[in-house]
Order: C-alpha cells, then structure tokens, then sequence
C-alpha cells in the first residue's frame, strides 16, 4: 500500500502543524503495528527516515502548492500503477480523482464549508471541490472524530458505512516536563513570562484570536490578575488581523508573540504555561488541547465541533463567541488552586486514552478491511 506523504513538513508554518503529525506517525507506527504489507511512501525528496516504508520520490518541486496539485492529479496515478499498489491513503483531505488503485482519504476537517469566509477564493475552491470528488471516488473515508464524520455525512452526502472514525493521538514525548532548569532555560532563551496563559497553532482567522484578545483584556481587569498572553505558532493567512486587535486593545506590552514552535519543544512550552486557551470557532479534531492535558496543563477550549468531545469532562468549554465567558473560565482555573489541580489530573488521564500507536494499529485493520472487501 502506499501513502502520499508530500503534505509533510518539519518546518514553519501551516505545513509543519496537525497534518504533518498525523503523517509522521503514520510512517512511524504502520510498520511497527503491522509488518505484513508492503509500504511506499510517496515523498517529495529522498529523506531514507523511515524504517519499513520504500520510498518513492518525485522529480516536481512540490513544495510549492500548485505543483503539488498537479503532480497528485496528473503524476501519482501512474506512478500507483508503476509501484503495482493494491491500495492508496491520500491523508489529508484530497487525492487522485482517477485511477485504478483503490483509495481511502482521511477527511481532517470540512472548515472550507463550515466557514468559507475564513478562506481566500482560490483555496477555497480546491479543497470544497477536491475534497467533495475524493470523498465520493473514496472506497473508505477516515474521519478524525465523530464531529468531522457528521459533518462528512451531511455536507458531502456521504454513506454511513463508508465513513470510519478514527481518532488522532498524542506523541509518547508529549508529557510533564521533569526538569524545572529545562523550563526555566526555555523561558530565559524566549523572555517567557511567568505567570503565562498559552495559546499554540496556527494563527489564522479560524483560531478566533481576536475575541481570545478580547477575553483577555477582561481577565486584565480583574485585581490580581498578572498573567500575560502567549500567542505561539507560525503565521496562516489574514494573520494582520490578530496583530491590528492587539493594538485595537492596547495590549501591546501584555501579549507575546514568540513564532513557530518546534515540535521537540512544544512539552516545554504547554509545561511551562498555567493555562492553554483554544478558543477556535471550528476543529476537525484539535491536537493542540490534547497535546497540552497530557503535559499537564489545564485547558479552555470552545464548545463548538470535535473540541468537546476531544477534551471530555477534563476542560472548560465555553462559547467562542461570548468573551466574557472566556474570560471567566481563564479566571476560574488560575484563580482557584485545587480547581486548577484536579483539572491537571483529569487532563492526564484523559491524554492517556489518545495514541498514535492505536491510530496506526486501527489505519491498518482499515486498510485490510479494504483489500479484502
């Protein structure tokens, strides 16, 4: 079977967040939980870093997204014929529209439909259109969580039976930083203020950062209060707009906003953060919440989407759209000490339910349930 792993990135930016993560453990764990196939990976340049998989690498720069495009379209077909695949995993939303290799997509979220004036035209476009033919060319569709599987149904008028829930998981480095030095080191290296609410992924429109700022400036208005705002993640699209409410707010001295975070450090950063805020108006899943509850760090996140049904009973969930709720479910879990406690370890023990290793182990029963349909 082979994976197209061209949306995979190491780097900065979007490429680097959720999807990159799924992709890389994808390569990691398949061949640990399952030796019996045989896996290519379909790579943009020759990397020989991940065991059991042969890769399989293009000449097309695709990088850069409109030849990525191309390439999927026009090349990957051919190339599934010439490695003789009994079967295709397109991860992230979009593949082929033609061929003869059976094809199973992993849908990570239908943001494009649910909130198409968070994206510009031209993107737009692509994934509502690409995403809607894969679907349906699809033998069998992954959906992150249940949420994302409705949405799947409904939006896209797919077949119950058709579309398999399986969840994301969080990385086994993923856990409570040991070492206060490690931590302090961290917050001397990037001028980390102590105390700190966090917030870390994308900035983009999506992520609702501008009524996050806003709940904010209220939780500054209340006496005692002395965190500061951690805006962490590379930069998405309309990033200007996040940057303007800072300054609309008169926060410029309280919000920090560091840049990308490497995924080796990202244990550091939730361990050294009182409280994660993710306030996002629509997740397919939502890694970042997860990621931070198994670093023991208690979470806010919205009511909205996959996001409850990710965080359980072990998060705050408040409505997006209301700042003054935000603000008080901030102010609840950094005010109250044994509050902020039990919430610590009911996010640990939430986080625990969650693996790649099982997302791996269940990806490939999918794929054997394909190849002997």
């Amino acid at each position: 079977m082979g994976l197209n792993a061209h949306l995979y990135s190491s780097g900065e930016g979007y490429r680097g967040a959720g999807v990159s993560r799924y992709i890389h453990s994808l390569l990691t764990y398949l061949p640990q939980v399952d030796a019996t196939l045989d896996y290519v990976a379909f790579v943009g340049a020759p990397a020989a870093r991940w065991p059991g998989w042969r890769e399989s690498p293009s000449r097309w720069p695709t990088a850069r997204p409109p030849l990525r495009i191309l390439w999927e379209q026009l090349v990957l077909p051919a190339a599934c014929d010439r490695e003789g695949l009994d079967l295709l995993h397109a991860p992230v939303n979009v593949g082929p529209l033609r061929g003869d290799c059976p094809l199973v997509v992993t849908l990570h979220d239908l943001s494009f439909y649910r909130h198409p004036e968070l994206f510009r035209p031209g993107r737009r476009f692509y994934q509502q259109e690409l995403t809607r033919r894969t679907a349906a060319r699809a033998a069998r569709v992954i959906a992150v969580s249940q949420s994302t599987r409705a949405d799947a149904i409904e939006i896209l008028g797919l077949a119950e039976d058709k579309v398999v829930v399986i969840p994301n998981g969080v990385g086994e480095a993923m856990r409570p930083a040991e070492a206060p030095s490690a931590v302090a080191a961290l917050r001397r290296r990037h001028g980390l203020p102590e105390p700190m609410i966090l917030y870390l992924g994308t900035l983009e429109p999506r992520k609702n950062l501008p009524r996050l700022l806003e709940a904010y400036a209220l939780l500054r208005r209340r006496p005692g209060v002395r965190h500061r705002l951690v805006l962490a993640g590379g930069r998405g699209w309309y990033y200007d707009e996040i940057r303007a409410a800072v300054e609309r707010l008169g926060l410029r001295d309280e919000v920090l906003f560091p840049g990308y975070v490497p995924e080796e450090d990202k244990p550091l950063w939730y361990s050294a953060a009182d409280l994660f805020v993710y306030p996002s108006l629509y997740e397919g899943f939502g890694l970042p919440p997860l990621e931070a509850m198994a670093c023991g760090t208690p979470v806010v996140v919205s009511n909205t989407s996959s996001l409850p049904e990710v965080v359980g009973e072990a998060g705050l969930c408040v409505d997006p759209l209301d700042p003054e709720a935000l603000a008080r479910a901030m102010l609840a879990l950094i005010s109250d000490r044994e509050r902020h406690r039990a919430y610590r370890e009911a996010g640990l023990a939430r986080a625990r339910a969650f693996t790649w290793r099982t997302t791996a182990a269940r990806t490939a029963a999918l794929y054997h349930a394909v190849l002997e349909a």
